[in-house]
């Protein structure tokens, strides 16, 4: 039988403890086209991975780790070995979820087999089931010889982060007529391509709408709409640990307020001494 390794949380060690393979397999997704919608959100972590796993049907390893965990201002000068090193730590904190990393800016665009490349490597690295990589029709054919080689991709239409520089911002796209009707030929090109699923980001609703019934592989949407085949959130703006969120995203808890309360608490504590306490402190053997 199959293992993987989780994280014993029971402990404050990191102590791998074999557990059975149940993941979700990439045509097990595909086969959810039209069905119940697919759960999937952003993971950078082992112990955020254990969290999620449970919940979610994919693990996406997003090049938001460049803005979320390093603080940069954009996705672009996110690198190979950031995406390896996450994507490794994912997969080793979960057993459920298909895991898919983000193929970062420059690793992909110059042809086919440079992107060959670069997702082999990130998948030896990682042990991750598909990488992500956007782009529409000029990267249908990168798409196709990935997918023809063994290489399972999700595709990525609307608003591509990475182009940021190039759309002059992050607002939504696809509100004239030409650009909607582009970002629907994108989607299908990719689809045809070999896609096993597109996330579509930041379009006007009736665009996501269009693409979800014209392709044949499930889309999931971020900023798009609910009749998508599935959903995505960068999980530190789901749980409120910034001020400022996009609008398409719902906070479903405050845990900057709460992480700084704790904080707060624990500061208090030790100016005062009244941390550690005797329960946190070792006594002499009698």
């Amino acid at each position: 039988m199959s293992t993987t390794f989780t994280i014993d949380s029971s402990t404050s060690r990191a102590t791998p403890v074999s557990a059975p393979m149940k993941r979700l397999t990439v045509p097990a997704v595909r086969r959810r086209k039209g069905g119940e919608p697919l759960v999937m959100l952003t993971a950078y972590t082992v112990r955020t991975a254990q969290l999620l796993d449970p919940h979610c049907d994919l693990l996406l390893v997003g090049d938001s780790l460049g803005q979320v965990i390093y603080g940069l201002p954009s996705t672009v000068p996110v690198t190979l070995e950031m995406m390896a090193a996450h994507g490794a730590a994912v997969v080793r904190g979960s057993y459920h979820a298909v895991v898919v990393v983000d193929m970062p800016f420059g690793s992909y665009e110059a042809s086919p087999e440079k992107a060959f490349e670069s997702a082999a490597w990130l998948l030896k690295q990682t042990g991750a089931a598909a990488v992500k990589l956007e782009g529409g029709t000029a990267m249908a054919s990168t798409v196709a010889f990935l997918s023809e080689r063994g290489i399972p991709v999700m595709g990525h239409v609307g608003l591509t982060p990475q182009a940021v520089n190039a759309l002059g911002g992050y607002g939504a796209r696809g509100r004239s007529e030409a650009e909607a009707q582009k970002i629907v030929g994108d989607a299908r090109a990719v689809a045809e391509a070999g896609a096993f699923a597109i996330v579509i980001e930041g379009v006007v609703e009736p665009i996501a709408i269009e693409i979800t019934r014209s392709i044949d592989v499930p889309t999931i949407g971020i900023g798009a709409s609910a009749e998508c085949d599935g959903q995505v959130l960068v999980t530190e703006d789901m749980l409120g640990m910034f001020e400022r969120t996009p609008r398409f995203v719902k906070r479903y808890g405050d845990m900057a307020g709460y992480i700084g309360e704790r904080a707060a608490m624990y500061a208090a504590e030790v100016r005062s001494r009244e941390f550690p306490s005797a329960d946190q402190t070792y006594a002499p053997k009698p």
